[in-house]
């Protein structure tokens, strides 16, 4: 794609078709936002957040787009896989928190490096949090992860491991049992499929990626649809995300 953005004009020219589209709208919008994107992920934006004092490796969107979604389903159990710095973790206990919920966010990674451990384990919201390592796959992991949750807990889980289409599809297979009526099972960083071309991307992930493991995922288990969650507040004509998150969230009916 060759574009040019006239500010004067206040359009934007696709010079491959000729195209033209106007700067300020919906359509501009979204277009800018989809190359921003693309640029901020090379460019590692994501990697400058910190949630209370851990850092987050999410785009700010995202996870608001989550807050929006459990506050609204009030999960008793958060299962996340993928741990890393334990941000996103943090960030879920502390919606639990401040729900007044006595529920309980399980991390699970293959490595947990101490440092990390040890952060999470000093941090105040940990009494909301338990650690599990282990490959998010192995029969013996699935099993624990599943003995800590109680018949009739709604439960919400998060994908945000190994992002090749196997693995995920694999996690989707392990865990989606676990999912309450009307929550989700989330598949993140599906955006690697319009990551594949930019300089830190790999032409692989075209096709291994996450949004094709919950798109495939979607097709043999009918009781999950892919659906963005409607947004509480919507004051604008826009309509959709701007996500590292495609097609990653999977409603179970």
């Amino acid at each position: 794609m060759k574009i040019t953005i006239d500010t004067d004009k206040q359009n934007i020219i696709d010079e491959e078709s000729g195209e033209m589209t106007a700067l300020y709208s919906t359509e501009g919008f979204e277009l800018i936002s989809d190359i921003w994107l693309k640029v901020g992920w090379n460019e590692k934006y994501v990697y400058t957040f910190s949630w209370l004092g851990r850092p987050v490796i999410q785009l700010p969107e995202d996870m608001i787009r989550a807050q929006e979604v459990i506050f609204r389903i009030k999960p008793d159990v958060i299962i996340e896989t993928g741990v890393a710095h334990g941000g996103s973790l943090i960030f879920n206990a502390s919606l639990l928190k401040a729900m007044d919920i006595e529920g309980r966010v399980i991390g699970i990674d293959i490595e947990i490096r101490p440092h990390n451990r040890k952060a999470i384990k000093e941090h105040f919201l940990f009494p909301y949090i338990t650690l599990i390592e282990g490959s998010s796959t192995a029969p013996e992991i699935v099993a624990q992860v599943k003995s800590l949750v109680k018949p009739n807990e709604t439960v919400l889980v998060i994908l945000d491991s190994n992002h090749s289409y196997d693995h995920v599809l694999e996690e989707l297979e392990a865990y989606h049992d676990l999912v309450s009526r009307n929550s989700y099972i989330v598949a993140t960083d599906g955006s690697m499929r319009v990551l594949h071309d930019v300089p830190r991307g790999e032409k692989e992930w075209l096709t291994d990626n996450p949004a094709n493991a919950a798109e495939d995922f979607a097709k043999t288990h009918p009781e999950f649809v892919i659906e963005q969650p409607a947004w509480d507040f919507n004051e604008s004509a826009l309509s959709r995300n701007i996500t590292h998150w495609t097609s990653a969230w999977l409603r179970r009916k």
